[in-house]
């Protein structure tokens, strides 16, 4: 009898057992931080929310809720792999599989957040209805993912032999993505994927760095991370990978990244019940 074959999406790409993936949480920490926290402020966390941080990764989020909600309020981190979050920073830190575990306290969070995590799920319908799940009434989601398909360039002034280098690898990197499962057009699907999970108020922005050190660092970390299975998928060879990575060092490429769609939805207050 011949064994059924790996499904395409078994295993995190980006897993966080690496030591880059500690890199690119500090880089995209350094990108996006700035971003999800102001749709934090917008959405009114505060003093004595309660808030649930899906596929954490790292600690700034957490970190930025815990000092946003004080002492009277409550964060909970979780991940699949929660081995780069510190418990007892203000946040308490769980295991928790969003695409197949229950929702944690459901009906209980104002605001339930994930950032680059359900691009990566499979089931992503089954994660958000979880996420919605453990919303009280009135309390919000937002959910920030990347849409690679909208934006699928690593370097936008395709003007060289380097800057076409980078675009082929980023390409070879998207193709690894897909092999796994992820949704390289699922940014621009936020907006309706929240009202289908019956979020009303919904609605969303973008946000696209272009240039500069965080995506230098970033794509650096990213191609490390991932260069064994490029290699060994036949997407790049070693002397293309050590050639790219030595002009990103050397600062000659004005590298970006897909667009961050943020969109948000709140849980609708419950209805008061009928009169009889």
């Amino acid at each position: 009898m011949t064994s059924s074959p790996r499904p395409p999406h078994v295993g995190y790409l980006l897993d966080n057992a690496r030591a880059e993936a500690g890199e690119r949480f500090v880089w995209l920490a350094e990108l996006f931080d700035g971003v999800t926290r102001g749709h934090f402020d917008r959405l009114g966390v505060g003093a004595g929310s309660r808030c649930w941080e899906v596929g954490a990764g790292g600690r700034s989020i957490p970190e930025a809720l815990a000092a946003a909600v004080g002492p009277t309020g409550h964060v909970l981190a979780t991940d699949i792999d929660p081995s780069w979050l510190e418990a007892g920073d203000g946040y308490e830190v769980r295991r928790h599989d969003v695409a197949a575990d229950p929702p944690p306290e459901p009906g209980t969070f104002d605001l339930v957040h994930a950032r680059l995590v359900l691009v990566h799920v499979p089931d992503r319908a089954r994660a958000l209805a979880t996420m919605a799940a453990a919303l009280r009434p009135g309390g919000w989601l937002l959910v920030e993912d990347a849409d690679t398909a909208l934006q699928p360039l690593a370097c936008l002034d395709d003007s060289g032999p380097a800057q076409r280098r980078a675009n082929r690898l980023r390409d070879a990197f998207r193709q690894l993505l897909t092999r796994r499962g992820a949704d390289l057009r699922y940014g621009r699907t936020l907006p309706r994927a929240l009202r289908e999970a019956g979020l009303a108020d919904v609605a969303a922005a973008g946000s696209f760095p272009v240039g500069g050190l965080p995506c230098d660092r970033l794509e650096a970390a990213t191609i490390r991370h991932v260069r064994g299975e490029l290699v060994a998928a036949g997407l790049a060879g070693d002397a293309e990978i050590d050639a790219h990575l030595a002009a990103v060092q050397a600062g000659e490429l004005d590298l970006t990244l897909a667009p961050l769609i943020s969109a948000w939805g709140r849980r609708p207050a419950e209805e008061p019940p009928a009169s009889g």
